[in-house]
């Protein structure tokens, strides 16, 4: 019989083969990733809600009281994340366009399918959910002043703040509030309960789903910026080396326990990519497509790192404690 279990043993292929059935698609009928991409926040939007449904959102207040753990978020997010970024565009220097897609991506912490990765990667996903508040409105702040500092005031006056909170309402606050009201309904009578039971299953299938939909929708541009895509890759390659082993230091040196420090590591690697895409399309025509195709090149790249990292995490980056018996 198949269970669930025997599913989520099995999700790193099922990933690995909807990425490659994404890049099939989208490559097969370039013409269709227009009508995809209009699918992928709905589908993100459903399996938010199918995480967000397992979290005991009682428990949430501890989160919000854990002070150490906030403090080493803000810190890895909004001081070590620009200076690695600056580092690695001053060692790989990159056209104004180019810059401005990769800044718009890797400066701003993912606030949604972070939360999926955490918990795959045997983090402590109620930790990184209580955060994205703090996530959004920090990073909705400090976006213009580092696209200010690193490119000057022209590139920071093209970002306006509405993309990040309809990203927030409907992928992030109407999926939340639906999760509390089944786990509400679930405590009230038996349907309630066999529609929590049944939430249980949607976590790996949307995963993959959204993937899929996520590289066929998005495919098509990398393919038409191939030449300048290439040139992105190593800078997004050294990004998902060097940000684990630095967010490990910060972990041990504010003493979070493992799973805080797995969820650290989760936050400092993943990026708001499907958010600030639409930033990346509402620029100038000569600037768009390219900073465009540079934003789902870092999709890409992520998504691949991703699938190791939720086995490489806590095996070998971040392993749990063993308790030694007296």
């Amino acid at each position: 019989m198949f269970t669930r279990e025997m599913m989520e043993k099995q999700q790193t292929w099922l990933y690995v083969a909807a990425l490659f059935a994404g890049a099939w698609i989208g490559l097969s009928a370039l013409e269709s990733g227009n009508m995809i991409h209009q699918a992928v926040s709905p589908i993100l939007a459903v399996l938010l809600y199918s995480m967000f449904v397992q979290i005991p959102f009682l428990e949430l207040k501890a989160s919000w009281m854990n002070l150490r753990f906030m403090s080493a978020l803000l810190v890895v997010n909004f001081i070590v994340v620009p200076a690695v970024v600056w580092l690695l565009t001053f060692l790989l220097p990159q056209s104004p366009a180019v810059l401005i897609g990769v800044y718009l991506v890797l400066l701003t912490p993912c606030i949604d399918y972070v939360i999926v990765f955490t918990q795959l990667g045997r983090g402590n996903e109620r930790l990184v959910l209580a955060a994205t508040p703090v996530l959004l409105v920090v990073q909705m702040l400090l976006l213009p002043v580092y696209l200010w500092f690193f490119l000057g005031t022209d590139a920071a006056r093209m970002m306006q703040a509405g993309p990040f909170a309809e990203a927030f309402l409907f992928l992030i606050v109407i999926p939340l509030l639906l999760a509390v009201l089944t786990q509400i309904l679930s405590k009230r009578n038996v349907t309630g309960q066999r529609v929590l039971n049944v939430t249980a299953w949607l976590p790996v299938p949307m995963m993959a789903l959204a993937l899929t939909a996520v590289v066929a929708s998005q495919i098509g541009k990398v393919y038409h910026e191939l030449g300048t895509v290439l040139k992105v890759i190593p800078i997004y390659a050294a990004f998902l080396i060097i940000m684990p082993l630095i967010s490990r230091i910060i972990a041990k040196l504010f003493q979070l326990d493992t799973g805080a420090g797995r969820t650290l590591i989760f936050s400092a690697v993943t990026r708001n990519s499907l958010v600030v895409l639409p930033l990346a399309l509402s620029l100038s025509p000569e600037w768009a497509s390219i900073a465009a195709a540079v934003i789902v090149t870092q999709t890409m790249v992520e998504l691949a790192g991703e699938l190791i990292y939720i086995r490489l995490v806590p095996n070998v980056i971040l392993r749990d404690q063993k308790v030694e018996r007296g």
